[in-house]
């Protein structure tokens, strides 16, 4: 069995930061170190973290003396966030993506003289920190089949999208607002590791046999490359680590490609390969 692992597979910048801003302030002497909610979207990364001393919370609490931390994930956060914190008496460390922090820019300049439209997931940590850095209520979108009732009350508006967001979900509901909305302009914030994924997705399962998609459930964008290859490749598989891997499916596959998602660490991909060069050669 040949097995092929994606060009792009794996952790993406702002994943990598986000750990090592992590692990650093873990170090500090003496500091109670806390993350609201997960740090990445990765079960592994988040239990390696906290076994680090990152304590993971999901809600604030007061804190417990002057050398308490909370670290803002890579998704990052609305601005209530940032002065609950504080006012809880935390001292804030911000793992924000450098690449998210763009899109909280774009819409804070452009949403004085039009509606912010978020092409997103709503219940995303990162769409509801976007949201959440916006003086105006944002409209979000999830999909196209699903669009709010009062779009034709509005006039203007920009589009900003979630940094992970499938193409051609973007396109897709951008051909039903063009309709809608007289004055309505795109801004793809879609980041380029995304963009770079989700090609390299579209053509691994026309020269596989089987498709192995690498990552956390909670993965927005593990979901998305899983959903584009199920749809060319019906051999797709959604794993999260190596003890998931039902040999059983690849009794008679001659290829194989991995792709890891942006928060999935390359410790479980070689788990996984390790695994599969195993089963080929009994």
């Amino acid at each position: 069995m040949k097995i092929n692992i994606a060009k792009s597979s794996g952790f993406c910048f702002g994943v990598r930061r986000a750990i090592e801003i992590s692990l650093k302030a873990a170090k500090k002497i003496n500091a109670n170190v806390y993350v609201l909610g997960d740090i990445v979207h990765n079960n592994f990364v988040v239990n390696e973290l906290n076994m680090a001393g990152v304590k993971r919370f999901s809600k604030i609490y007061s804190a417990k003396n002057k050398n308490s931390y909370l670290i803002i994930s890579a998704h990052g956060a609305g601005k209530k966030i940032f002065s609950r914190a504080i006012n809880r008496g935390y001292k804030i460390i911000d793992a924000t993506c450098p690449r998210v922090k763009d899109i909280y820019k774009i819409g804070r300049r452009l949403e004085r003289k039009n509606k912010i439209i978020i092409i997103g997931d709503k219940g995303h940590s990162e769409v509801k920190g976007i949201a959440g850095q916006l003086k105006n209520r944002a409209l979000i979108i999830e999909e196209p089949g699903v669009l709010p009732n009062n779009l034709a009350k509005i006039k203007k508006a920009v589009v900003i999208t979630q940094s992970t967001q499938s193409l051609d979900n973007i396109n897709a509901i951008m051909g039903k607002l063009v309709k809608i909305i007289p004055d309505i302009k795109l801004y793809d914030t879609t980041c380029r590791i995304t963009r770079v994924k989700q090609e390299e997705i579209r053509t691994l399962p026309k020269n596989n046999d089987a498709v192995l998609i690498v990552g956390s459930k909670s993965s927005a964008n593990t979901k998305r490359l899983y959903l584009i290859s199920k749809a060319i490749n019906k051999n797709t598989y959604w794993i999260e680590t190596a003890q998931n891997l039902n040999l059983d499916c690849f009794n008679n596959v001659k290829s194989i490609a991995i792709m890891a998602g942006a928060s999935t660490p390359d410790k479980i991909v070689k788990e996984i390969v390790s695994v599969l060069e195993k089963y080929s050669r009994e």
